[in-house]
């Protein structure tokens, strides 16, 4: 047991030694004042994420509005130094083959405003600072409500709808109606017909063969019958035979 216990220790040991070599460039000297000085991207990055603390620890003393005033100036150009000095490492790590942290967010001065070209910006406690908020708001950009001709310029076909039926939807609910539509009318002619109640009425074939409409054709109104058909045809030529026997 005592034999375990000794060799568990030694390799504690061994692992607190080796994991003290790796953390030695940042424990065991100061930050180098130009990030060109780090010579390693494993070394820069170490160097980076000691400058994320530091502004972590930073932002959360500005919360405090009761510093006073000079405290959270001082808080606040601190921060926005480490900002700074915290994109030059990660410029660094791109120079030596490191990964471009650049384009990860990391959530500092995200949601922070800023002013001018540089944009020095106000954290905290230091956003209500007198003269800070009415210098914010003059130069946030101001929202211009847009002309008459502005907003035609955006109106397009779109707009009125002409191009509806080209993505095919407009056309297959038409088609569904349609064949709906069709359905009923065949029913109802099949009741008012039962002579031709055994033909398959949903070939267009067999529509044109028995009423001799083209295929597709859709009535308006109901259809008269054979006989309806005949004695029009009778009426007709006994008024043609009248009409000429009469003048004669």
């Amino acid at each position: 047991m005592a034999r375990n216990e000794e060799k568990a220790a030694s390799m504690l040991n061994k692992f607190l030694q080796e994991k003290k070599k790796g953390d030695a460039p940042k424990r065991g000297r100061k930050r180098p004042f130009l990030a060109s000085e780090c010579k390693e991207a494993d070394e820069a990055d170490r160097w980076r994420q000691q400058v994320l603390r530091e502004i972590g620890r930073k932002v959360m003393e500005i919360q405090n509005e009761g510093l006073g005033e000079e405290r959270i100036r001082e808080l606040n150009d601190e921060i926005n130094k480490l900002i700074r000095e915290k994109g030059h490492w990660e410029k660094r790590i791109v120079q030596l083959g490191g990964p471009d942290f650049s384009k990860k967010s990391t959530g500092f001065g995200e949601d922070n405003e800023g002013v001018g070209g540089r944009q020095y910006q106000y954290f905290g406690a230091a956003k209500n600072l007198p003269g800070v908020r009415e210098m914010l708001e003059a130069s946030a950009p101001q929202k211009s409500k847009r002309t008459r001709q502005q907003m035609y310029k955006t109106i397009d076909m779109d707009y009125f709808g002409l191009r509806d039926d080209e993505d095919g939807l407009l056309e297959r609910l038409e088609r569904e109606a349609e064949e709906h539509l069709r359905e009923e009318e065949i029913e109802k002619w099949k009741r008012n017909h039962p002579a031709h109640a055994h033909h398959d009425w949903n070939t267009d074939k067999e529509l044109e063969k028995v009423t001799g409409l083209p295929a597709g054709f859709m009535p308006s109104a109901m259809l008269p019958s054979n006989e309806e058909i005949e004695k029009l045809v009778l009426e007709k030529r006994k008024q043609e035979l009248l009409a000429k026997y009469a003048s004669a």
